[in-house]
């Protein structure tokens, strides 16, 4: 072998690992994009949170504070939690990963749902354990299936609740009784991205269930209901032992300090999150209402997204829908990649953005397929 051919090489798997692929943002030929493929708020931030934020930029010389500490005592306020058992993210990403890094590693396994966050996958692999994919039931976690496949190498579950990209939540009496199955040396994590949109009583993100147990964490993220995407804001709830071992590899100053200020503002603005809850509850009923009346199918959702499905038919399929609505600026998320490769994610987005895909829908289930050109 010659001295030009010898490189760093990979360990092996990594490069057998399908890169997280997010949702596009913008279409070809359009004028005005309303980009609906990421599930961001269409309310932006609080202005609080913008305030606090720019009120950092004279002191850009500094480390941030390497534990977030107002930012934590600021959830514990909200949450009567002990700011011992809250660990910050960058984003609730970093937090999934730190867990997945910590856990698992080679001849472990890791339980994920079939239409789970592509990113449990990835940090499965990653750390060189094995993802076992259980099948879900009408677009729902089946607690069955997940405690049916644990076996005596199984170390990390993985549960999105709300789920992405299909909205649907689990009763918190049915993760009650996934944890109730559960080995204890089994980690069930908790991926509460959506809590703060859901309105049913029947829910519950999972704090109680981590404060009464060693083996359960709770992962939260400023970027959908706060507004925070770009500043990229999670949060952890876990047991003492378990958030021990995460700040041992946790890197330093994971957060900026414009992020920690403009969080700790946003989680403290009740009135602007209750008015961002109202806004979405009300496009939610009433985009389900009015796609369903177009004939296509919506699953029920309880985040600010819905997943609508389209009509196994030439020129009506999900990729036909997506390039009618790309071409007049309307940005979509194909979730072919979740396992639904006739369905597109649709993110509540402004007034206009919500009116205009409806609008452009109805033309383009109204209108007659096109014939290939021969």
């Amino acid at each position: 072998m010659t001295e030009q051919m010898i490189k760093p090489t990979p360990r092996p798997g990594i490069m057998d690992i399908a890169a997280y692929v997010p949702g596009k943002s913008h279409g070809e030929g359009a004028g005005k994009v309303h980009k609906l493929s990421s599930n961001e708020t269409p309310l932006g931030p609080s202005p609080k949170a913008i305030a606090a934020m720019q009120s950092v930029g004279e002191h850009l010389a500094l480390y941030p504070d390497g534990q977030s500490s107002a930012l934590r005592e600021a959830i514990a306020a909200k949450y009567g939690l002990n700011t011992g058992n809250i660990i910050c993210g960058n984003g609730s990403d970093e937090l999934l990963g730190l867990i997945a890094h910590v856990y698992l590693g080679e001849g472990d396994e890791a339980i994920i749902t079939e239409h789970g966050f592509l990113v449990y996958k990835i940090q499965i692999l990653a750390n060189g354990a094995t993802p076992v994919t259980v099948k879900e039931k009408d677009a729902r976690v089946d607690v069955d299936a997940i405690l049916a496949a644990v076996t005596d190498r199984t170390r990390v579950v993985f549960i999105a609740n709300p789920a992405n990209p299909t909205g649907t939540y689990v009763p918190f009496s049915e993760i009650r009784r996934l944890h109730a199955g559960l080995p204890k040396n089994v980690v069930l994590v908790l991926d509460a991205a959506y809590a703060e949109y859901v309105r049913r009583n029947d829910y519950e993100a999972g704090l109680e269930l981590v404060a009464d147990n060693a083996n359960v964490v709770m992962t939260r993220t400023f970027s959908k209901i706060y507004g925070l995407a770009a500043l990229r804001v999670g949060w952890l709830y876990g047991p003492t032992d378990i958030i021990a071992a995460l700040e041992r590899v946790r890197g330093p100053f994971n957060l900026n300090a414009p992020a920690i200020a403009a969080a700790t503002e946003a989680i403290k603005d009740d009135a602007f999150t209750r008015a961002a809850v109202d806004y979405n509850l009300k496009w939610i009923e009433r985009l389900t209402a009015e796609l369903t009346a177009l004939g296509l199918s919506v699953t029920p959702s309880v985040a600010n997204f819905v997943l609508i499905h389209f009509p196994d038919e030439d020129g009506k399929r999900a990729a036909d829908a997506d390039r009618y609505l790309s071409a007049r600026g309307y940005i979509l998320r194909a979730v072919a990649g979740y396992g639904f490769p006739n369905a597109l994610r649709m993110s509540v987005g402004t007034e206009e953005a919500n009116l205009g895909v409806i609008e452009a829908l109805k033309t383009f289930l109204a209108a007659a397929p096109e014939t290939e050109k021969a």
